[in-house]
């Protein structure tokens, strides 16, 4: 299996740029199957970090641009920061999350124990990470929060309560909950604000440390017919 490098292509400046009407395919469809991202916000030059549950809209009645909606609560540090500076920036990835044993790594309050895995596992854990781990795509763009009650806060509310309604999938009532990932609070709740994010450009980063930036051509100045996760 091939090793993760330990250096990456210089990214201070624009990276392998190009100009593009619609997101990158790869963008998109990490975009629809990612569960959360992560938004960065940031006022006084003291930048704020929060875990997201997000819908992503290619266009809309709204947007002819693609979009990504959020819900906070109103006197969040998120809600304050978008109200003094509306630049954002959103992480979304598609790594696995679990963290493969290495030869030196000490598990946490014991020594090193033998570290035995099946080929079968071996083979599974290596198609998995393959399969599963390629790209991170760090979105930059602008957020505005929308009036509450509005046709436009509306559409997008129904939009990313049913994009956030998961079902049970037979498990029972332990398994619903688990699969809430906080919905009920973060997404239905009658007091959230709707945040709407305008995709100004994307960078793209792999696993092998090349780098491509995207910036989107796609104005608002034409409404849409309405795509929900990229189904029309």
């Amino acid at each position: 299996m091939e090793t993760a490098p330990l250096n990456y292509e210089a990214s201070a400046g624009d990276t392998n740029k190009q100009y593009t009407a619609t997101l990158p395919q790869d963008v998109i469809q990490c975009l629809e199957n990612a569960r959360f991202l992560h938004l960065a916000t940031c006022t006084d030059d003291v930048p704020n970090v929060s875990l997201m549950n997000y819908t992503y809209l290619p266009s809309s009645p709204f947007s002819a641009a693609p979009i990504i909606a959020m819900t906070t609560n109103p006197a969040s540090r998120k809600t304050t920061n978008l109200l003094s500076n509306p630049n954002v920036s959103l992480l979304v990835h598609d790594w696995v999350s679990h963290r493969p044993p290495t030869s030196a790594r000490r598990p946490s309050g014991g020594s090193p124990g033998p570290e035995h895995r099946s080929s079968l596992a071996s083979l599974l854990l290596n198609i998995n990470t393959s399969a599963v781990s390629s790209i991170s795509a760090t979105i930059n763009g602008t957020a505005r929060l929308l009036d509450a009650g509005s046709p436009e806060e509306r559409f997008y509310r129904e939009q990313h309560l049913e994009n956030n309604t998961f079902g049970s999938e037979g498990f029972g009532p332990a398994s619903v909950e688990a699969e809430d990932g906080g919905r009920g609070c973060f997404v239905a709740g009658e007091e959230v604000r709707v945040i709407v994010v305008t995709i100004r450009d994307v960078r793209i980063s792999d696993w092998k440390g090349s780098v491509r930036d995207f910036v989107l051509t796609t104005t608002n100045e034409d409404s849409a017919e309405t795509a929900v996760n990229g189904v029309r």
